[in-house]
């Protein structure tokens, strides 16, 4: 996903991230619901120094949703590279590779611990179908929040839907 709004002479600023693709037996998805901005994503986030992808996975998944990874059940699905200006600093280039695992949890109980951001975003863990969930990203009123990231968990979903994941 490259937005090629920015200028190729910018600084790039970096930030590979792992995400969770996390089904229940009924099919529904385990998404990160943003009470704030009305949007749904996969549960995950950025990789910390030289951090291995399973082991940002596993601290990523008990962060912002509570569970625990069962890690013989992770597998890899496949990554997105989004490129666009930086939202947050002038004349620099934002470069994020997403990283998405299959993979199931010990169990379905939850206890969540938030940074600052996410608890200001106000997220909850919901199991929801894909259909609902890129319903919810593609319709609803998200007042200017990062379209891009949510376009590209809607992308991701249709791509899980079409390869017969969900």
């Amino acid at each position: 996903m490259d937005q090629k709004d920015y200028d190729n002479s910018w600084k790039r600023y970096k930030r590979p991230s792992v995400r969770g693709v996390i089904i229940n037996k009924d099919k529904k998805v385990a998404m990160v619901y943003s009470r704030k901005f009305d949007y749904y994503k996969f549960p995950g986030g950025g990789i910390e120094n030289d951090e291995a992808h399973i082991e940002t996975l596993k601290r990523e998944i008990t962060e912002e949703i509570g569970l625990t990874v069962s890690v013989p059940s992770v597998a890899e699905y496949g990554s997105v590279l989004r490129i666009q200006k930086s939202r947050f600093e002038e004349n620099v280039i934002f470069e994020q590779e997403n990283f998405y695992y299959l993979c199931d949890v010990l169990s379905d109980e939850n206890q969540q611990s938030f940074d600052e951001y996410e608890a200001n975003e106000g997220f909850v863990l919901e199991y929801v179908s894909p259909d609902y969930a890129i319903s919810v990203n593609r319709t609803h009123d998200h007042s200017d929040y990062d379209e891009y990231l949510i376009e590209r968990e809607s992308l991701v979903l249709e791509l899980l839907v079409k390869d017969g994941i969900l």
